[in-house]
């Protein structure tokens, strides 16, 4: 068995029975140095957690209650305990995302359901303060659409190198680009519009400063990169995959190696991670292989060190594999380990 100083927590967001799953809150996983992972149980017990953040400096963890419209913070308690820390906080319908700023300064929640940003600023312990909504989403396709506007189905923020906020609104295919005002939440920069029907998920800065977006409906890595004067634009559009995609998947999580030279983006359905060379400017993900995820509905992976993570919703499962440093493919499945409906694996630290 490791011992506790040589392994870190990760975090496993999941769904509880009331969003048709079989956990009983926020699970608690020990990578060990060998890259082996091992069941610790239930952190504490939530309504259907489905994704976490973690404060960058303090033991606190956030994390929405997606069917109930909300968000929690949690403090850490013993090895791998949390407890809740304040009253959970109103968000919005079918609330799937939560980050924190690298500074501390604020959480921000995107919600599914309606569209709704939120962001919430956090006092000196970590504890969510002020409540903000940001601007509510319109249609860039409104006009094209035989039904008039779309619904809004924000789906992920992220916190850019520069300071800034970009969210994926996967119902209008369009980024939001924020600036955070103190006592006042985002305020629009600009937006980018994409592909109509592309559905922008998630999303990762690379070094560069490039931001790569994998879409849900159109199964492609999307690059977009700020011009000198700070509006970003599409750089590129690449398939998830060069082996095609099959009626009925949908693209999930996309997360970077530790260099930056591969991306890796997860298809739910076909249930495989599909590998993409990023070249050296980050401008372009090229679709390299792809591999059997190792279980069924890959939600979300993380790659830590040169260890892939995969966490299975439908099978109960996080795969782990090995990747090779100078190719960064993936080599045989090294283990499955039994975890209730896992949606998100969020390092501790």
């Amino acid at each position: 068995m490791t011992s506790a100083t040589e392994r870190t927590i990760i975090w496993t967001g999941t769904y509880t029975p009331d969003g048709g799953g079989r956990a009983e809150g926020i699970g608690a996983l020990a990578a060990n140095s060998d890259g082996s992972l091992e069941w610790l149980g239930t952190a504490v017990e939530a309504d259907s957690p489905s994704f976490l953040a973690v404060h960058p400096s303090l033991p606190v963890v956030y994390a929405v209650a997606e069917q109930r419209g909300k968000i929690q913070a949690y403090r850490r308690t013993g090895d791998f305990g949390l407890e809740a820390s304040g009253k959970a906080q109103a968000a919005g319908t079918a609330t799937c995302h939560i980050s924190a700023d690298p500074q501390g300064r604020f959480a921000v929640a995107c919600c599914w359901g309606d569209g709704q940003v939120v962001l919430y600023e956090l006092d000196n312990d970590g504890g969510l303060a002020g409540r903000f909504p940001a601007a509510a989403s319109a249609d860039p396709y409104a006009a094209a659409s035989p039904d008039g506007a779309r619904q809004s189905r924000a789906h992920a923020s992220l916190v850019l190198a520069d300071g800034r906020v970009m969210t994926t609104d996967l119902g209008h295919d369009t980024l939001r680009v924020w600036n955070y005002v103190p006592g006042q939440g985002l305020v629009a920069d600009h937006e980018v519009v994409l592909p109509a029907a592309s559905g922008p998920r998630h999303l990762v800065q690379h070094p560069t400063g490039s931001v790569l977006v994998v879409t849900e409906y159109s199964l492609e890595v999307l690059v977009v990169k700020a011009d000198d004067g700070g509006t970003l634009r599409v750089a590129s559009q690449n398939p998830v995959t060069s082996g095609g995609t099959l009626p009925g998947d949908s693209a999930a999580e996309i997360c970077l190696g530790p260099d930056g030279n591969y991306a890796y983006a997860g298809i739910r359905g076909s249930n495989i991670i599909g590998v993409l060379a990023v070249s050296p400017d980050g401008l372009h993900a090229t679709p390299k292989r792809h591999y059997a995820s190792g279980g069924d509905w890959p939600r979300h992976h993380l790659v830590r060190d040169n260890w892939l993570y995969v966490a299975h919703e439908r099978s109960d499962e996080v795969a782990v594999f090995a990747l090779d440093p100078a190719t960064g493919l993936p080599g045989p499945r090294l283990q499955l380990l039994t975890v209730p409906s896992p949606t998100a694996l969020v390092p501790a630290e």
